[in-house]
């Protein structure tokens, strides 16, 4: 009963058994279907479009065209708002758009009876554009003098670029675009560059939504992770008061961070205004997720550190170019949240200097991936410490040890203190698992006489914030009522979206009333009209932040239930306690039960006692934020004529505080490294470089791990405890998902003697890396010819 107990997730038997009903479930099967025409040039201006012979397709019911919509800008990401003119979301998006800014941007809509007619009438629609050159990079955007939104002529973004000194204040200046290694105009910082792509969330339910009125209501219903702020977003698309906005989200068939992001709901919602109310319907195909969703952000990195004869890093500077893409989605939050990270983990003794710009691309938009930047940092970061370990001749355990983040660090940034670390005890417990020196030992030995095959060890460390404050309000609210049969009902907006939040939070609320967890209901299926608000689910922030609003009205539910318990039984609340659901006294007798009260409470016609159904519900605003942390190791072998990597093992450790539920808490480790793999050796988004246009838009040329690609993965915690959350705990959702991509590079690195500064680590990326090394040979054309 209650936390620490691995009880079954409460959504496994309707997933398992496909009871569970997605937002593609709820559509009515007389929906009108919607679909969306896209643009086929990158970078340019819709100068007319002409309907006519879509409209005399049959089946047809209506079509919106860029002319057609409101002309104002509203933002998507799944942001609170925020009252803070410097912390407010990027507002630069059309329901539909005439200024085309990516190859496959929303041009056009049309709905129709069925989705043959929909598809036929965009295939009879006629476009004409005036075309301007594709800009898929930042320098290139840069540097093109072509302005893709007209408050960003620069076509910056956002800058973030600071100065920290020896007594880690930070003094923020505004700098300007560059590619030059010098970062901050210092020599003595001039950085290595690494290069991390785009990646796709390969969700296994594409982005959908559908819409209709209901009285004087337009219902949304979508598998968002945000409800209240989507349904903000709808009014501003499409200026109408929230009040008339209903936003319902069902089960979610995972989001990654992608369904933080507003889509197609405003269009769907005009429209069914349009149509008198029928429920119009828009589910993207595979293709269409792939590059009108969101994905990471890609970035171009250049980081540098100086190190003194004792090991310590004395200086160290970061230059960051994010690939926003089209539009602004979380803005720069994610670029601030990465140049931030270089300087948390391991802060230096003296300079250290950060520069970061998100530019916008001819690109589809980045937006919130698992990890919010600090995948891409980590991965330069952990490299760049293991090649100066290796340029040292440092042990890179120990390297990392002199150097990180140790308790009680201040962050310059956001000015709290780091109450809680493991990471130590973490990188101890993973070099026990591995036999890290005497295995790395055994792996030289065995590389010097082996010229194929290599056999390499390496490791990678982060830390990772839980939560946004103080950048953003952290806030969730909880209501609970206690049925008549002693049951208890939970109503939150915290969505859940696989990790298994529900069920924590049903463990939460049978620790503090001791209702056993199978007499907890957790409302799974979120309604705006009904939901109390929160947030959303981001951050990896749920058990912390809406886990506290969850523990905070159960101890008001407990306060009630005894209050009432001592009216009932004549006795001081004081003397009263729960136990497993019953009321007992001083002497621990059992007075009576939950259930008793429940029904007595509200059924009883007494002059005495006003009969009253019992409820709780509050607010919760996180003042406070905790560094998760962790460590993984890579134990691989690379097959170095075909560049081929076998991973055999993967150790992670994590100090994520309090395990609450030690099962699920596994399996979100497994799900992060096995993200992690694929970004580390296969996941990339190819485009013609000549239009913009992606190439490999589905599962079959993307490549994502198989079950077959996923090696035996150990798992551990190492549990501290941590002040400021609802029973010590930490982030743990996204947190897995950064250090694997660092650490296969880093025992590619010890394998090979090979240094690799771009992921993925493709076959081909490795030859060409090994070939620069001397490590193979290139083929002549008359070998190959031979051959």
């Amino acid at each position: 009963m209650g936390i620490k107990n691995s009880i079954p997730r409460l959504d496994a038997v309707d997933k398992v058994t496909g009871a569970a009903k997605y937002t593609e479930d709820l559509i009515p099967i007389n929906a009108l279907v919607g679909k969306t025409l896209h643009s086929t040039i990158a970078n340019g201006t819709v100068r007319a479009i002409d309907v006519d012979e879509a409209w005399k397709i049959p089946g047809v019911v209506d079509i919106l065209t860029c002319f057609d919509v409101p002309d104002w800008e509203y933002a998507t990401c799944g942001h609170p708002l925020s009252l803070d003119p410097a912390h407010t979301d990027v507002a630069n998006k059309r329901i539909l758009t005439k200024r085309v800014r990516y190859y496959g941007d929303e041009i056009a809509a049309v709905v129709a009876e069925s989705d043959l007619a929909a598809q036929k009438a965009l295939e009879a629609i006629r476009v004409e554009y005036e075309e301007l050159p594709p800009l898929l990079t930042p320098e290139a955007a840069v540097i093109s003098g072509i302005p893709l939104h007209e408050k960003s002529p620069d076509n910056q973004g956002g800058r973030m670029d600071f100065i920290i000194d020896e007594s880690q204040n930070v003094r923020f200046y505004q700098g300007t675009f560059s590619m030059d290694p010098c970062i901050g105009g210092y020599v003595d910082l001039r950085g290595t560059k690494f290069h991390v792509p785009a990646q796709q969330h390969c969700h296994i339910e594409n982005i959908c939504c559908f819409a209709y009125m209901s009285g004087r209501k337009i219902v949304v219903v979508s598998p968002n992770q945000a409800p209240h702020t989507l349904r903000k977003h709808i009014s501003d698309a499409l200026g109408i008061p929230t009040g008339r906005i209903r936003v319902v989200k069902p089960y979610v068939g995972g989001a990654f961070g992608n369904k933080q992001d507003m889509f197609y709901e405003p269009l769907a919602a005009l429209f069914t205004l349009r149509l008198g109310g029928r429920c119009v319907a828009f589910v993207m195909s595979r293709e269409e997720t792939f590059v009108n969703s969101r994905t990471r952000h890609a970035m171009d990195i250049w980081a540098a550190a100086c190190v003194d004869d004792t090991g310590r890093i004395t200086q160290k500077g970061i230059r960051l170019n994010a690939y926003s893409g089209a539009y602004g989605s979380n803005g720069h939050a994610v670029a601030a949240y990465a140049v931030t990270n270089y300087f948390q983990l391991y802060p230096a003794l003296g300079k250290q200097v950060g520069e970061s710009a998100t530019v916008y691309t001819n690109m589809p938009s980045a937006g919130a991936m698992r990890g919010y930047g600090i995948p891409q940092v980590a991965f330069a970061m952990e490299c760049q410490m293991d090649d100066l370990a290796l340029r040292y001749h440092l042990d890179p355990v120990e390297f990392r040890k002199k150097n990180m983040m140790g308790l009680h660090f201040l962050d310059p940034f956001d000015r709290f203190l780091c109450a809680s670390n493991g990471l130590e005890r973490c990188i101890d417990r993973g070099c026990e698992l591995v036999d890290w020196q005497a295995k790395r030992q055994a792996y030289d030995a065995f590389n010097h006489t082996s010229s194929n095959l290599k056999k390499g060890l390496g490791m990678a460390v982060f830390a990772y914030k839980t939560g946004v404050y103080p950048i953003q309000l952290e806030t969730a609210s909880c209501r609970m009522l206690l049925n008549d049969d002693g049951s208890l009902q939970i109503q939150v907006c915290a969505t859940e979206l696989g990790q298994g939040s529900d069920t924590v939070f049903a463990q939460i609320a049978s620790e503090i009333t001791t209702i056993p967890e199978e007499n907890v209901y957790v409302v799974s299926c979120q309604d705006t009209d009904v939901s109390p608000h929160d947030a959303g689910a981001y951050a990896s922030r749920q058990t912390y932040v809406s886990g506290s609003a969850v523990k905070q009205t159960a101890e008001i539910l407990r306060k009630k239930i005894l209050n009432r318990a001592a009216c009932l039984y004549e006795a001081d609340s004081k003397d009263l306690a729960l136990d497993g659901g019953r009321i007992t006294g001083r002497d621990g007798a059992v007075l009576g039960t939950v259930r008793d009260v429940a029904v007595r409470m509200q059924y009883t016609n007494s002059t005495k006692i006003n009969s009253e159904h019992l409820t709780a519900e509050s607010t919760y605003t996180m003042r406070h934020n905790a560094f998760a942390f962790g460590a993984s190791f890579v134990d691989l072998e690379v097959d170095v004529p075909i560049g081929k990597i076998k991973i055999n093992r993967v150790i992670a450790i994590h100090d994520s505080g309090q395990i609450l539920n030690p099962a699920l808490a596994r399996a979100q480790v497994h799900g992060g490294v096995a993200m992690g793999i694929g970004y580390a050796l296969t996941e990339q988004m190819l485009f013609d470089p000549e239009t913009g246009k992606m190439r490999n838009d589905n599962l079959l040329d993307y490549k994502i791990p198989t079950a077959m690609d996923i090696p035996q993965i150990d798992v551990e915690f190492v549990e501290t405890y941590e002040p400021s959350a609802p029973f010590g705990n930490k982030a743990l959702g996204e947190p897995p998902m950064i250090p694997q991509a660092p650490a296969i590079r880093n025992a590619v690195l010890h394998a090979t003697g090979v240094a690799v500064y771009e992921l993925p680590l493709t076959p081909e990326r490795l030859i060409h890396a090994f070939i620069q090394a001397g490590l193979i040979q290139p083929l002549s054309c008359e070998h190959i010819a031979e051959t």
